[in-house]
């Protein structure tokens, strides 16, 4: 998949054998553009940057809310979760969900650096194999939410 930021192209390994219904949403999603304009709302420096909210993220459209950003989701259904053994380490890119295992469905994370607490509890789908430089210069959000005023956006996401 090629992540087009601000400051470059990411490109994303997409791991199909370990989390196939993830992958699967993922390039659905990103293939139908609903990614386009989304806003990563939530950076946090040494840690991750989260985006993916095509509700109320998409800076383009008539439902964007920076308020709600977060909160939202595809029209399609939650996904189970599909944990598996591989690490929350720099570059990994792992679905966001609620207090709900069975709850991710649009938004993802990118980690800036390793996060083993996140192992086994979130379901890691991907990894940048190169760009990561441009994954670094994401505006940060303030505060211990991360939530980002002003924030960067996904210029566009398609499977390459």
């Amino acid at each position: 998949m090629i992540l087009k930021l601000k400051d470059g192209e990411v490109k994303i390994e997409l791991f199909n054998d370990i989390a196939p219904k993830h992958v699967e949403r993922i390039k659905k999603l990103a293939d139908e553009g609903l990614y386009d304009n989304v806003v990563f709302h939530r950076v946090i420096d040494g840690f991750m940057a989260q985006t993916g909210d095509v509700k109320f993220g998409n800076s383009s459209s008539k439902d964007f809310d920076l308020n709600k950003a977060g909160m939202g989701a595809s029209n399609l259904p939650d996904l189970p979760a599909e944990f598996n053994d591989l690490p929350h380490e720099k570059g990994t890119v792992s679905m966001a969900r609620s207090s709900d295992p069975n709850s991710a469905n649009s938004q993802f994370f990118i980690c800036f650096e390793p996060a083993p607490f996140l192992d086994r509890q979130y379901t890691v789908f991907g990894k940048v194999i190169e760009g990561m430089e441009y994954v670094d210069k994401i505006k940060r959000g303030k505060g211990s939410n991360g939530s980002v005023t002003d924030p960067d956006k996904i210029i566009s996401f398609r499977s390459s």
